[in-house]
C-alpha cells in the first residue's frame, strides 16, 4: 500500500504533481507552498486552479515574484479557490517578493527557528507563521490560510509541504531538496483519511483531532522508524482512500 501511493503513479492526480513540473528550487518552493495552502476540496479543482496560477505567473513563479511590479498583480483579481480570495493572493505575492529579494530559499524561513535539539518542526511552524504575517498591513483574513500550532491547528497543509520538501527516498514523490531540516523532525499531515485509519489501528487515543493529536500519532510512528516517521503517511492515506472507494462502490 505504501509503495503504491509513494510512487510515480500517485503524482499525476495529486497536487504534488504541480511542483513536479519545475526543476528550479525556488519555483518548486513557491508553487509547492502555494498549492499546499490551497489543498482542500476536490483534487481536480486544486490542480486546475494551480495550473491557472502558474499561467498568471507567466509559467515562471520565481522570476515573476522577483520582477513583477505592483500593477501586474491586477491580473490575479479573478483568481479564487474556495475561501482563498484576491486579498489573500495579493498578500502572498507581497510576502514572496519581499522574502525572495532577501533570501535564496524558503527553507530558511522555517529552519531559522529550529535548533539541532528541536525534536519536531513545531518551532519552525510557529516561527514561520510570525514571519509570514510580519509585513505591515498583513490582512487578518489571510491568517486562516496559514495554520500554526499556537492555535492548536493540525497544520495539515504546512506539514504536507514540509514533507514534500524535506523527505528523501527513491520513490519520486517527495523532493528532499531541503537539508537544514531532518526527516525525523517532520510531523504527520493529519487529514480525514489518515485520522480515520490511525484511530482504527490504535495509533491515536486522543478524542479530539488537533495539534496534540498530530504529536501523538507521529510519536507512535517513530516506534517503527525514528528517522523517517512521516513515510507512513502514504500507507495510512492509501488505506483511507481505499476504504472510501469501497464505501462508494457499496452504495451503488
Amino acid at each position: 500500500m505504501s509503495t503504491h501511493y509513494n510512487g510515480p503513479d500517485f503524482i499525476e492526480k495529486d497536487p504534488v504533481s504541480i511542483p513536479h513540473k519545475f526543476t528550479r528550487l525556488q519555483d518548486i518552493e513557491i508553487i509547492g507552498f502555494w498549492v499546499a495552502m490551497l489543498a482542500w476540496g476536490q483534487r481536480v479543482t486544486i490542480i486546475n486552479n494551480a495550473h491557472r496560477l502558474i499561467d498568471l505567473m507567466d509559467g515562471a513563479p520565481h522570476d515573476f515574484i522577483l520582477n513583477h511590479e505592483e500593477k501586474d498583480r491586477a491580473r490575479f483579481a479573478d483568481f479564487k479557490h474556495r475561501t482563498f480570495q484576491y486579498t489573500d493572493t495579493l498578500y502572498f505575492l507581497e510576502f514572496f517578493q519581499w522574502y525572495y529579494r532577501q533570501h535564496t530559499s524558503l527553507e530558511t524561513a522555517f529552519s531559522r527557528h529550529l535548533s539541532p535539539e528541536s525534536e519536531t518542526v513545531e518551532p519552525a511552524l510557529r516561527g514561520f507563521h510570525e514571519l509570514f504575517f510580519s509585513l505591515e498591513h498583513a490582512p487578518q483574513r489571510t491568517r486562516k490560510h496559514i495554520a500554526t500550532p499556537a492555535r492548536n491547528s493540525t497544520c495539515k497543509r504546512l506539514n504536507m509541504f514540509l514533507r514534500w520538501m524535506v523527505r528523501r527516498d527513491e520513490s519520486g514523490v517527495d523532493f528532499g531538496l531541503w537539508r537544514e531540516i531532518h526527516p525525523r523532525q517532520l510531523l504527520m499531515p493529519l487529514d480525514v483519511h489518515v485520522d480515520r485509519v490511525a484511530r482504527k489501528y490504535g495509533l491515536i487515543d486522543r478524542k479530539q483531532t488537533d495539534w496534540r493529536t498530530v504529536l501523538e500519532l507521529t510519536e507512535k510512528l517513530r516506534a517503527f522508524d525514528p528517522e523517517d516517521p512521516v513515510k507512513y503517511d502514504f500507507a495510512l492515506f492509501g488505506l483511507g482512500v481505499l476504504r472510501m472507494d469501497e464505501i462508494k462502490k457499496g452504495s451503488r
